[in-house]
């Protein structure tokens, strides 16, 4: 992928967006952040995975490599489609504006998608419903059963589904899409409801001169649909239990390594097919953005890989990926892939090459380069053109987190010296600083957190690697999103010819 001018763009993902529900969703305060990087002058906005996410709320633990987060849909604009009535929208309890709650959520949200879905379903049937059913018939109907079947089974994961179940047995699959035939249809909706939403916005989007940059996670959930539909294009024993699973060794975030617990692919078994699975999954994902974040690109080349029993991911070894030929087949069948390479970790000349092979721009962190480097002067201004620069990513620390809590020393020291930073400098000064600084840059894209933008600290952090608690919360507010920060950061976009 060739970035055709330079850009600056803005990292959010939509469940941190503002709104009455909770959650941020895809109505109308989807599009003042849009209208919002318009006036200052950004041409993307990236997100993280729009999936429906799993353990941990993680959109990194998805249940489905397809299906997007029916959380995300507007509850606003189903009573505009008269899905929804005002008034039943006028039980929704307390819910928090700076962080999502997602079980209180998820558990009034839900009841008013049922309603919804009621309704739909007793109008006559809309043609564009069916044609959506039918051309995503690949994923849908056997996500919309998972979905119907974990509900009917209390949430398990089908691997302590009844064997039947779990086996996939064809009569007892039957019996339970007769059974489960209204829940089926409410989560085919949900799916339905939700692409046409999306669609909208990227639409509204990309007529500002805007393009959305998404994110493509490398692995599924070990309980996901497609372990369950799948299972032999997974490393997973007779009883659907993963015997590997993925994570990274001891790094700058662990010295225990991380253990995600995913499930390891059989690379061989997919190449059977020319990767049809995932050639599918790119296939959807390219219908809501416009170039894809390749995440832990270095897994396509060699991947850690954990005995499932080890409790932490020290005990692993690295194991070749699938590598060029998985990226060339791919670009038979779908053309020019629009990727951006997530090489963050420990890269080897091999990653570098495969990377170099495929033509696909690689990432760097701005907070890792001043933490790691002694040219700190000259790093940014001999970056690669071809290079997106991010002052940090979804698992970064704010920089005022990182300037006041992890920075090393020497990164502090030099920042001082460089950029004039003292005790008296203000948190807003000392951030665009920093945010001068990278858009000054040589790098093609420089992707900044919303959380940079409005200057906010370690509490607005978005995941912390390693824990379990407390991620994926952080919502703004209203408010902080001013038309006097629409103007400051598009002077600098301008000054720095990134408009």
């Amino acid at each position: 992928m060739q970035f055709k001018k330079r850009a600056s763009e803005i990292l959010l993902h939509p469940t941190s967006l503002p709104g009455p529900d909770g959650i941020g969703d895809l109505g109308v305060s989807a599009y003042q952040f849009v209208d919002f990087l318009a006036l200052s002058k950004q041409k993307i906005w990236q997100i993280l995975p729009l999936n429906l996410p799993g353990y941990g709320q993680s959109p990194y633990q998805t249940l489905s490599a397809f299906a997007g987060n029916h959380l995300l849909i507007s509850l606003q604009q189903l009573v505009e489609e008269k899905l929804l009535l005002q008034e039943e929208l006028a039980d929704r309890p307390l819910l928090s504006a700076e962080k999502v709650l997602f079980f209180q959520v998820q558990e009034w949200k839900e009841k008013k998608l049922s309603q919804a879905a009621k309704r739909f379903f007793q109008r006559e049937e809309r043609i564009d419903y069916l044609q959506f059913c039918q051309k995503n018939n690949y994923w849908l109907s056997d996500y919309a059963l998972f979905m119907a079947l974990k509900e009917q089974l209390n949430g398990l994961p089908w691997q302590k589904w009844p064997k039947s179940l779990a086996c996939r047995n064809k009569l007892t699959l039957l019996l339970y899409q007769k059974r489960l035939k209204k829940q089926i249809a409410y989560h085919c909706f949900c799916q339905f409801i939700f692409y046409q939403q999306w669609k909208k916005i990227k639409i509204y989007a990309n007529k500002k001169g805007i393009s959305i940059v998404g994110d493509l996670p490398i692995f599924v959930a070990a309980d996901s649909s497609d372990t369950w539909v799948l299972p032999h294009l997974f490393q997973l024993d007779e009883n659907g239990q993963p015997t590997k699973v993925a994570g990274v060794p001891p790094d700058y975030f662990s010295s225990t390594g991380q253990r995600w617990g995913n499930p390891l692919y059989r690379w061989g078994r997919m190449g059977l097919d020319d990767y049809h699975w995932w050639r599918e999954r790119i296939s959807y994902l390219l219908q809501f953005v416009d170039s894809i974040r390749l995440d832990h690109f270095r897994g396509f080349e060699a991947y850690w890989e954990i005995p499932a029993e080890e409790v932490t991911a020290v005990n692993g070894h690295w194991v070749k990926g699938p590598g060029e030929h998985f990226f060339r087949t791919l670009k038979e069948y779908l053309g020019e892939l629009p990727f951006i390479a997530e090489d963050l970790g420990i890269i080897t000349p091999e990653v570098e090459q495969l990377k170099e092979n495929i033509s696909f721009p690689g990432m760097k962190v701005l907070q890792f380069c001043l933490d790691n480097r002694k040219d700190r002067k000259t790093l940014l201004r001999s970056m690669s053109q071809e290079t997106v620069l991010y002052t940090g990513t979804h698992d970064n620390d704010t920089l005022i987190g990182w300037y006041k809590n992890g920075a090393k020393p020497e990164a502090v020291r030099f920042l001082k010296a460089y950029l004039g930073i003292s005790t008296k400098t203000s948190r807003e000064d000392l951030v665009y600083s920093l945010l001068e600084l990278v858009l000054d840059s040589k790098a093609g894209w420089v992707i900044i957190p919303l959380q940079d933008i409005l200057c906010l600290g370690s509490e607005s952090r978005m995941n912390t690697p390693g824990t379990k608690e407390g991620n994926w919360q952080w919502r703004f507010l209203t408010e902080q999103l001013t038309l006097e920060k629409a103007d400051k950061l598009k002077k600098i976009v301008e000054e720095k010819q990134r408009g």
